[in-house]
């Protein structure tokens, strides 16, 4: 799991929105994981699995949380997200691009993080999210709108 363990984060933080919730599901599912290894089929996709777990223990929180009250998911805090091996203005560009999918909602930043991050075929990231395919698709395409009418707007107030 130590490859997969970044991975397994990234997810999280687009299902929570911010760093210390991320470190929080990435690591029940870690322990969720150790616990369950037994459950694990040989032969099936160790993220999927990990992905689907991820997905499921966010679920189970989340409906924890409305039980006993909690407040809103914050932000992300995206300082730490850059790549220390690019150059300056690639991190720049990387931390436009994340700010921009994180103001996403929820639905459509797992989905974007899952098919373009992490590069899975829709029918996968269908099965992670339980969710038809013609969601994931829908979800891409109106994900893909709100993430170039965002950039069209930065760049006109860059511009004007």
């Amino acid at each position: 799991m130590p490859g997969t363990y970044p991975r397994i984060w990234r997810f999280a933080l687009s299902l929570t929105g911010d760093r210390a919730g991320a470190d929080d599901l990435a690591q029940a599912v870690a322990m969720r994981a150790l616990e369950n290894a037994d459950k694990f089929q040989p032969g099936s996709s160790l993220d999927a699995w990990l992905f689907t777990m991820t997905r499921r223990v966010w679920l189970n929180e989340k409906r924890a949380e409305r039980i006993r009250g909690a407040g809103a998911i914050g932000g992300a805090d995206l300082s730490d997200l850059p790549a220390p091996d690019l150059d300056t203005e690639t991190n720049i560009l990387a931390r436009q691009v994340l700010s921009q999918v994180m103001a996403l909602p929820e639905a459509q930043r797992s989905t974007v993080l899952l098919v373009y991050v992490e590069g899975y075929k829709y029918s996968e990231a269908a099965e992670i999210l339980d969710i038809p395919i013609g969601t994931i698709m829908s979800r891409l395409a109106s994900a893909r709108k709100k993430l170039q009418s965002a950039t069209q707007e930065s760049e006109t107030r860059s511009n004007g």
